[in-house]
């Protein structure tokens, strides 16, 4: 479990680094910026953004990519890295004792 609260913490953490780039480029040009997660993606990795597509489309269902990974890709990066690692992270929780005993 403890790989899964790391692994949260990670995308908490890419979430952070995504609000404070937003956060300096918002402070940069005097007008509120938010870069949505398609636009970072591709300013970094244009390829795996097609591949990806191409993935999706051929060997799932095409109608995935259109509605559903696209309405993603438009939400601001860290809102998504966020969501994501508080669900990995809750996931990965440790959990109370229940207080049961079996004999």
């Amino acid at each position: 479990m403890w790989i899964l609260r790391a692994l949260g913490l990670l995308f908490l953490a890419a979430g952070f680094v995504s609000l404070v780039v937003d956060g300096v480029r918002t402070i940069a040009s005097a007008s509120f910026v938010m870069t949505p997660l398609g636009q970072a993606w591709f300013d970094v990795h244009p390829a795996s953004l097609n591949l990806t597509q191409a993935v999706i489309e051929r060997y799932t269902f095409p109608f995935l990519w259109d509605p559903v990974f696209v309405s993603v890709l438009l939400l601001p990066g860290w809102v998504v890295f966020s969501v994501i690692g508080a669900l990995i992270y809750y996931l990965g929780r440790r959990r109370a004792p229940s207080g049961i005993l079996i004999n």
